[in-house]
């Protein structure tokens, strides 16, 4: 028997345009959790992209060397796997939103910060990398650089878990993390599509019922992060 424990994501806040060289950014907050998240762009598209008439978005993921109970490592040289696996899926998530085409041949680059690392620093990441776009696109628009808003829809992101109390958890932080059976990562976009759902049995297989709660649960969860978007955004 499975019961919800936490339906509902932490206490979200954005505090925008916190960056005044950048063309967006965002820190944004899930309960203890704060990423520093700026949007940058540049007049150019990578060697790969050129002559294509499309543009791109990618991103940046680094966390902090306070923002732990241990201190980490800045990674000076090269980036760790998980750093890695994380910026990417924070690009492809952002990208699968954004009309490339209307962007125009220029890139936008999302650098996320981790100040403060309470579970959930790469869905934070996405949910204010859209936050952080959003806000470089409207400059865009203002400027005169692009005609019509190369954004498609909204996106956010979640984290969700089941422990082994068999306790349905929104938005788990880093306790609650640790302690899970089996946990998700999921990136929705406002018509309630899904673009990435990450799944992992830390503690036995889940079944289909298991995956399915905690779809439901993220959805629920994903709503009031899209309103509280729409809210800073506008």
């Amino acid at each position: 028997m499975f019961t919800i424990k936490r339906a509902k994501p932490r206490e979200i806040h954005f505090e925008r345009d916190i960056n005044p060289y950048a063309h967006g950014s965002v820190i944004v907050s899930f309960g203890n959790t704060k990423v520093h998240v700026t949007a940058t762009v540049e007049e150019s598209v990578p060697p790969f992209l050129k002559d294509k008439k499309q543009g791109w978005v990618t991103a940046e993921y680094s966390m902090l060397p306070g923002a732990t109970n241990t201190r980490n490592k800045r990674e000076r040289t090269s980036i760790s796997g998980r750093s890695q696996e994380i910026q990417r899926l924070i690009g492809r998530s952002l990208r699968s939103v954004v009309d490339l085409k209307a962007l125009g041949e220029r890139s936008v680059t999302i650098d996320c910060d981790v100040l403060i690392a309470d579970g959930g620093t790469r869905t934070a990441s996405i949910t204010g990398g859209f936050v952080a776009l959003s806000l470089a696109i409207k400059k865009l628009l203002k400027d005169g650089k692009i005609q019509s808003n190369p954004i498609k829809e909204s996106l956010a992101a979640i984290s969700v878990g089941i422990n082994k109390e068999n306790e349905i958890i929104a938005d788990l932080n880093y306790d609650e993390d640790s302690n899970c059976k089996t946990d998700m990562n999921i990136v929705m976009t406002s018509s309630g599509k899904y673009v990435e759902i990450q799944g992992t049995a830390e503690d036995g297989a889940f079944s289909r019922e298991e995956n399915n709660l905690m779809l439901n649960c993220a959805w629920e969860a994903i709503q009031i992060i899209l309103e509280k978007q729409k809210q800073a955004l506008y």
